[in-house]
């Protein structure tokens, strides 16, 4: 049983059939990333998953249970954490309380320290800015924070969209870098990212989604190699 499985997912904004029978899976321990231009159903995915969009037709199982039409914060207590595209922090708090925030499905003080040390451990530049407010972070800063704040749940799988984006060469290597980490350290990733080279080179798998369908999945390694991949994706002749 997959720890994550979609099957023939039919998502809709109004009349706009943006996901059009997709069925995707990701195994515990995974990296499994999607790639595909802008409008092919990425970002959308991650969002039915998350119950932002409820599918219309077909099912979405998390470790065997349907969560296919709970609402989002039902979503999130079973385990799925999501971090959006824009990262999608709250300015005004510091980063203490956005990361407060993220675990706000746990009880136990000790157990939330124990998660922020963690965080700590992967982000050490949060722990410098724990008092700042977040929205006085830098761009990369921020994708840490909101990062940070997804692995506040301890979920089963951690979606990521676009990490990457805005950020300088730099800063992509170090996000792309704690990914494989936090990966090593148990945590399944499901990712979506523009930047496919990168994402292909940390991921297990891939698929490949065009208007709504997936038109190749593959392991990752096999995908970087694929010449329709190379040429519109990889921008390579």
């Amino acid at each position: 049983m997959s720890l994550l499985n979609l099957e023939n997912v039919h998502s809709y904004y109004g009349h706009i059939h943006a996901l059009q029978g997709i069925s995707i899976n990701v195994e515990e321990g995974e990296i499994v990333t999607l790639i595909g231009a802008n409008g092919a159903g990425k970002s959308t995915t991650l969002r039915t998953v998350s119950g932002l969009i409820h599918p219309r037709r077909g099912k979405i199982t998390l470790k065997g249970q349907d969560i296919s039409h709970m609402d989002p914060h039902q979503i999130v207590k079973a385990g799925v954490g999501h971090v959006p595209e824009g990262r999608g922090i709250f300015p005004k708090l510091t980063v203490k309380e956005n990361l407060e925030i993220g675990a706000f499905v746990i009880d136990d003080e000790a157990e939330v320290q124990r998660r922020m040390d963690y965080a700590f451990e992967l982000f050490p530049r949060m722990k410098d800015r724990m008092d700042q407010k977040g929205g006085t972070l830098s761009g990369g800063e921020q994708q840490m924070l909101a990062t940070a704040r997804g692995l506040m749940l301890s979920p089963h799988i951690l979606m990521l969209d676009e990490p990457s984006m805005g950020l300088s060469p730099v800063l992509v290597e170090l996000i792309f870098n704690t990914i494989q980490q936090m990966n090593r350290k148990g945590t399944t990733i499901l990712l979506v990212e523009q930047n496919a080279l990168m994402a292909l080179s940390v991921a297990h798998r891939g698929y490949v989604l065009q208007t709504g369908h997936i038109v190749l999945n593959d392991t990752a390694e096999n995908l970087k190699k694929n010449e329709m991949v190379k040429k519109a994706y990889l921008g390579i002749e």
